[in-house]
């Protein structure tokens, strides 16, 4: 908890009024488009387990998982390495947001996602991957 609130709070976001956001925007979120939308995040992520890592982890199943932690993966910045929070929808919120902000270290390539329905329908399009994936 002292963690993610740490990391909202680095991003100016407050804690209790970015969930309730989320919360609403992921009411209305639509997961197709959010898989049209993650087709940039697709050079580096596959959202489907049986694919793998790319150069950037696999993300099927991320809400849940330690981030800087999916075995197989090597290429995490030191500093991502070390968070150890674990991933929720609130915080792949923020994250998407602003990335570089939370760990400018990374190597990961992206300004983030300003428009705040686009991150909510890129985290319903996520849980969904996780779902499908469950069901195999």
């Amino acid at each position: 908890m002292r963690v993610r609130l740490l990391l909202l709070l680095l991003l100016g976001l407050q804690p209790h009024a970015s969930a309730s956001d989320l919360e609403a925007r992921l009411a209305l979120a639509d997961a197709d488009r959010g898989r049209l939308l993650f087709g940039a995040c697709r050079t580096c992520h596959y959202p489907e387990a049986v694919m793998g890592h790319n150069t950037g982890p696999n993300l099927s199943g991320i809400f849940g998982k330690v981030a800087g932690k999916q075995a197989g993966f090597d290429y995490y910045s030191p500093r991502f390495r070390a968070a150890g929070f674990v991933w929720t929808p609130q915080l792949m919120y923020a994250w998407l947001e602003a990335p570089m902000a939370m760990f400018p270290d990374s190597s990961m390539m992206s300004l983030g996602v300003p428009d705040a329905q686009d991150r909510a329908d890129l985290i319903a399009f996520l849980m969904e991957a996780t779902r499908r994936d469950a069901e195999r």
